[in-house]
This record gives structure tokens, sequence and C-alpha cells, in this order.
């Protein structure tokens, strides 16, 4: 199975995002970049290099629908004669604007964000999705955990490997254990896990971080000997990046809960704050840092350090 990573550009502030080409039938783009002319060009650019013509592609296959990963999807397949497009359901990304939805305005208001505050990133996102093209129905097809994306020289598996996002799946190749993460894994940095409502009951939120490790630990199972992510470098060592990940992890949870006081008690928005100050007011910086702090303080509860209780419409996590 050949393989070409192509390096496309994006305008945000962790650069480019890995595309890779699978140089067998179907010709397959596994992610293709965000909406913008520059990323467009090189994409076009970059296979014509690697022998490949757009309109060859016959499948695109989404890690997840982030814009830097998904934005180019419907031009993709349009210019290719509809090209399919695979996409776990628990993904939206694809389908309207992150934020957009009424339950991510309920949700950020019980983690105590400022209506202010949610007004300002919503509005910081509205603009961020212009980066992707919205599929319809019919547009695209479902990835399942378990199921083979069929090649002429073999198959990749499809892993569902929740936490960066609900639906972000990773790919597999079981013949020489080779793994293709999105950004389920990545070289010189933490996964941020994403503020999300469940996919079952949009009232909830999702719990990132908890699926976030199993999703590692799945992973580790596997024993991949070679993992490409959607940023940076590949991975030949995930044991060293896993434990790494683990040793950030405890050390973040063991922040979020000694920013606690145990009388007054804190919500995800005033953690946030402690643990993150230089992120706040700062645009799509200030939602990773809520992302972060809820997803710890979930994390926390569930594993029993603190405990959770409604006040004034708010959640208030207080220590045990």
């Amino acid at each position: 199975m050949k393989i070409i990573p192509l390096a496309i550009p994006t305008p945000f502030y962790i650069g480019d995002v890995n595309v890779y080409l699978i140089k067998e039938e179907p010709l397959t783009l596994i992610d293709v970049g965000p909406k913008t002319e520059e990323a467009a060009n090189v994409l076009r650019e970059k296979l014509r290099a690697s022998g490949v013509a757009l309109e060859d592609i016959r499948r695109i296959v989404l890690t997840h629908a982030h814009e830097d990963h998904c934005g180019l999807a419907k031009q993709v397949r349009e210019a290719a004669k509809d090209a399919e497009i695979f996409v776990h359901n628990w993904e939206t990304g694809h389908l309207f604007g992150r934020l957009a939805r009424e339950e991510y305005k309920n949700l950020m208001l019980s983690a105590g964000v400022p209506l202010e505050v949610f007004d300002e990133i919503q509005k910081i996102y509205a603009d961020v999705s212009l980066l992707t093209d919205k599929l319809n129905e019919g547009e695209f097809s479902a990835l399942e955990d378990e199921m083979e994306l069929e090649f002429a020289s073999g198959s990749l598996k499809v892993l569902h490997t929740p936490g960066h996002t609900p639906g972000s799946c990773s790919f597999f190749r079981e013949a020489n254990r080779t793994l293709f993460a999105g950004d389920c894994v990545l070289k010189r940095i933490t996964p941020n896990p994403m503020f999300a409502p469940d996919p079952f009951d949009a009232a909830k939120r999702f719990k990132s971080l908890a699926e976030f490790l199993v999703s590692l630990a799945r992973i580790r199972a596997l024993a991949p000997t070679l993992i490409y992510g959607g940023h940076g470098e590949p991975i030949f060592d995930f044991d060293e990046v896993f434990h790494r990940y683990v040793r950030a992890i405890d050390e973040r949870q063991k922040d979020t809960v000694d920013s606690i006081e145990k009388t007054s008690g804190a919500s995800a928005w005033e953690t946030a704050k402690k643990l993150f100050p230089e992120a706040i007011g700062k645009g799509v910086h200030q939602f990773l840092a809520i992302s972060e702090a809820v997803a710890h303080l979930d994390y926390a509860e569930s594993q029993g350090k603190i405990a959770v209780e409604i006040k004034e419409g708010a959640e208030i996590y207080r220590k045990l």
C-alpha cells in the first residue's frame, strides 16, 4: 500500500495539516485540508507531483469533521465526479458550524460561561465555519467501527477513537501495524478533548477525556509500529507518546482539582480562567481553554475526586 503524506497549509496556529494519499485503487485521500484557495492549490499541485490528478480521487475518508481536515471535501468530491465521502455519524462539523446550535449555548451556560463570552466565541466560530463546505444528506456515507476500507492491495480497518471529537476515527493497516490517527495522536502536543454535546443526548456533555483515554488504550493494545498523525511528524514509538500523554493528563488533573476552593467551589469557566489565564479573551484559544477545563472536571468528578451541584443554573464543583 503506497502512502504519500501531503502537508497542506491552514490558517490556524497549529500550522499544516497532514493529508494522506493512498495511491492504490480506489485512489483515496485521508482528510483534505481547509477550504482556502491556497490549500486547494497546494493539494492539487502535490497530487500532480505524485502522479495523480484531483479528478482521479475516488474516495475521501475523514478522520473527523474539523475545518482543517474536512473543509475541501465537497470541492474534491465535485472535481472528482462524485467521489465517495466517509465520516462517522457522531461528527457534525460537515453539517453545520461549531457552536451554531442551541445545545452548545445551553451547555456552555451551564458550565458558567457568561453569555457575552459565549456570543464572542460563537461569532469567531461562525467565521471559522466558512473554511468548510457543508455536506448535504446523501453526499457522504457513515464510517462504522471495525468496518474495512478495501484497496487493491489490502485494507484499512476503521477504529472509532473518540475523544478529540465524538466521531474521531483512526484507520489501521494490520499487515504492517500502520495507523492513521488524525488528531487522536500527535507527536508534539496532547490533543484537546473538545467541548461537544453527547451524540445520544444533546442536553448532556460528551465525556471527552474519559473517551480519549479509552481510545489511547485501544490504540496501545494494537502495538502500532508507525502512526501518521493529523499534524507534525510520524510517530515510531507510540509507547513514549502514550506515557507522556498520561503524565500530562495526570498533572492537569492534579492542577484542576487543586484549583478548586473547598468551601466556595468553582464553575468550569472559573476553573478555565485559573488554569489558562493567558487564553482568556483570545478567541479560539479561549474555547480550547474551556474545553480542557470542562473535560478535566468531568473526568475528576467521574473518578470521585470532586462533586458537582447546580447553583443558579450553573454547575459548581467542590472538593470532597
